[in-house]
């Protein structure tokens, strides 16, 4: 009798089989039932009990998670779903949908091919769905939509069958418009949800069962028979749930309607990859080819206290092997591949290989990071550098209450950073004192109880502290830097940066690494967005939205120094004149220098100084503010609670942008500085006894009132131990 194949052995054969692979996400607003839908998708492959799923919340499998009901960070699975009877690799990744971890999002898109874009059937399109879907398509993920929760529809809010649709089709649209307008252009007809096609479900993950239009043909089940079901009690929603499996309607319509990575990579490559697609490494990453040389790129990075740092990693071209010796490119690390993993959650199963189109762990990539591009050969060009939406803008000082215990609390830090980039972390060796920068106060506070809880560190930590930006609103005059020797005299001026140009740079739009190529459509896009050919020719170096200029002519020697310079710039652009402040949207331009003939005394030493003096000079003569982080928010309330709501916001510096009304409920749009947020969500559930929530819809950094601009300088240069009076303009 032939032994019956194990899911492991099942993954194993599929992943070969490109065009039977899918990498999807699951991606929501928070709340809207991802782990929930996750578990019932885990159970129809017989990789959870069923009667369990929908409760286990199975990929949730960190303490912090479970306690607070929330999804901090991705968890991956490999599954596999027979459809039409042929078998399919599903790789699945649960993505979190509270705001503050939006960064494991932004990662998980750059692997994935397709997204599960989940919305509550109450609640609709919330902020967050807008962002998570902005996520994917700018990245090429193609979505469909699964409406979930409509068991509360039909229980709780008791619709007619007639509303109940009204409502299921505003859902849709409401999606759809956001697609039209995030999309590329050459996708969004293709890319539209549609329930007629077969790209829209909707059901319920809890209750484990859900319907689509083609499910519905085939098995002549309507919408009344649902009610119907429902209308037996606990046993009509078994019924109901060995009728329409969810699991089922949910696979086939990822399977039918997502693209293989064989599909995806010949229109994700060209906008994901740094490299020219002409080549003969391009043509392999767009045909996807198993026969190519290996190109991978990393999603995460966790740090597991056996195994080491474990990457998940998704290959573009070629098969990854254990044994394997590849370059992280850009780094100049070569490194050898010890072991590799497929996962179920929290499971690993080891596995020789994994070829291309394939998710999977790795261990044994030293000083791997998110985002890096894993390659056998050493010059492969990389993938794009990953961008999130959105900012660290909350700071807070975490420090050992040992001093012998400052060696592991260095240590835990730089694996959280290396577990979630959009962690900034500056450690002080001297003060023993390490500024951790986040999303918001939750996203510090799971940090908090990290170190505290899962790595035994004691610790204290300051009040939030925010991060500001320091810029110019005027040209300045020519400024001179002197070198230190005075054999080298370099001219700048710094001005503002146009608008345009800095919001395409901060969402990614303009690539750093096409700007240092020298790109066309770089150069293009710079002219779109109103800046001179020539001038776009003459960017050197860009560093946290800031250009550096070169407009000399034929100055002998500046092409030895301007590594140099470069490094002063990047250096300065770090900490600017003001408060010590990274310094944001500013064109640094040189226009002229005098330099000695001798090499010698034109080293670093010489000009690196004069570059420093210059900067700050010029920075100085150019009207120099700060700019403060400020956040749009939702905030939903019952009307009778919209006088107290508005009048906190306004307390809080706050300024309403809109007032709607849906039901009972009123909707507050209103923007308020991130120094004024703090304990906001305490004081909305107090002036609203509870019922009133909010959302991060975007968020910004805009100039800082005049009144509050010498007043915070003073107390950001006190904090840092910066002398309040000396020169800021």
């Amino acid at each position: 009798m032939a032994k019956k194949e194990s899911m492991i052995d099942k993954i194993k054969r599929l992943m070969y089989q490109t065009d039977k692979i899918r990498n999807i996400g699951i991606v929501a607003h928070v709340d809207h039932g991802k782990t929930t839908t996750t578990d019932s998708l885990l159970a129809g492959a017989g990789m959870l009990s069923f009667e369990v799923a929908g409760k286990a919340c199975a990929t949730d499998f960190l303490e912090v998670e479970q306690e607070r009901g929330i999804t901090v960070q991705n968890a991956d699975v490999n599954m596999v779903h027979e459809y039409k009877g042929e078998e399919y690799l599903i790789n699945l990744i649960d993505t979190p949908g509270h705001v503050d971890f939006g960064g494991h999002v932004t990662r998980a898109m750059r692997v994935i091919d397709g997204a599960v874009v989940i919305c509550d059937a109450v609640e609709g399109v919330m902020p967050q769905t807008e962002t998570v879907l902005r996520q994917a398509l700018k990245e090429k993920v193609k979505p469909v939509l699964f409406i979930n929760k409509v068991d509360r529809l039909i229980s709780e809010i008791k619709l007619t069958p007639e509303k109940m649709q009204e409502q299921l089709m505003k859902i849709i649209y409401q999606v759809n418009e956001l697609i039209r307008k995030l999309a590329p252009e050459e996708e969004v007809k293709n890319w539209l949800v549609n329930v007629q096609e077969g790209s829209v479900a909707f059901g319920s993950g809890l209750e484990k069962w859900a319907m689509s239009f083609p499910f519905m043909k085939e098995t002549g089940l309507s919408f009344k028979d649902v009610l119907d079901f429902y209308a037996k009690g606990e046993e009509g929603i078994k019924e109901l749930q060995q009728k329409a499996p969810l699991h089922k309607v949910l696979l086939d319509m990822i399977i039918n309607h997502l693209p293989s990575p064989k599909e995806a990579q010949k229109y994700r490559i060209p906008r994901i990859w740094n490299g020219d697609v002409n080549s003969e490494i391009g043509k392999h990453l767009l045909e996807c080819d198993p026969k190519g040389p290996l190109v991978a790129c990393v999603s995460k990075v966790t740090v597991d206290p056996q195994a080491g740092e474990i990457a998940l990693i998704r290959t573009f071209s070629g098969t990854l092997k254990k044994g394997q010796e590849v370059y992280l490119i850009g780094k100049n690390i070569k490194t050898k591949v010890q072991q590799l993993y497929v996962f179920k959650g929290d499971q690993r199963f080891p596995i020789d290989e994994l070829p291309v189109g394939n998710l999977g762990g790795v261990v044994g990539l030293r000083d791997v990071s998110s985002g890096d591009t894993v390659s056998e050969l050493p010059d492969v060009a990389p993938f794009e550098e990953l961008k999130h939406l959105f900012e660290p803008v909350v700071t807070k000082a975490f420090e050992a209450k040992s001093p012998k215990d400052l060696p592991k609390l260095i240590d835990a830090l730089r694996a959280i950073h290396k577990e979630d980039p959009t962690v900034h972390v500056k450690i002080n060796r001297e003060t023993g004192q390490n500024l951790v920068s986040g999303m918001g106060e939750l996203h510090l506070e799971i940090i908090e109880d990290k170190l505290k809880r899962e790595m035994g560190l004691d610790i204290v930590t300051s009040p939030p502290i925010v991060v500001y930006r320091e810029t110019v609103t005027a040209k300045s005059p020519i400024v001179e830097g002197k070198s230190p020797n005075k054999h080298n005299k370099l001219y700048f001026t710094i001005e503002p940066l146009e608008e345009p140009i800095y919001k395409a740079l901060e969402s990614g739009e303009i690539s750093v690494e096409k700007i240092k190529k020298k790109d066309e459509e770089v150069i293009q896009k710079f002219m779109k967005y109103g800046m001179s050919r020539d001038e776009a020719k003459r960017i050197k170096g860009v560093h946290n939205s800031n250009l550096f200029i070169d407009n000399t002519r034929g100055i002998i020697h500046l092409g030895e120094i301007m590594e140099y310079m470069l490094q002063a710039f990047r250096d300065n652009m770090d900490a600017g004149p003001l408060a010590k402040e990274p310094i944001a949207r500013t064109k640094f331009v040189i226009h002229d220098a005098k330099l000695h003939e001798d090499a010698i005394h034109r080293g670093p030493a010489q000009i690196i100084p004069a570059v420093r003096e210059a900067l700050r000079e010029a920075f100085l003569q150019a009207k120099p503010t700060l700019l403060e982080p400020v956040q749009t928010i939702r905030i939903d309330t019952p009307e009778e609670y919209m006088g107290n709501v508005t009048k906190l916001i306004t307390n809080r510096r706050g300024q309403l942008l809109d007032v709607q009304q849906e039901g009972g409920n009123t909707i507050i749009l209103a923007k308020v500085p991130v120094a004024n947020m703090f304990g906001i969500t305490g004081d909305l559930r107090s002036v609203s006894e509870g019922r009133a929530v909010w959302f991060l819809v975007d968020s910004t950094f805009e100039r800082i009132p005049k009144e509050l601009e010498a007043e915070t300088i003073k107390r950001i240069r006190e904090r840092k131990g910066i002398d309040p009076n000396a020169r800021i303009a």
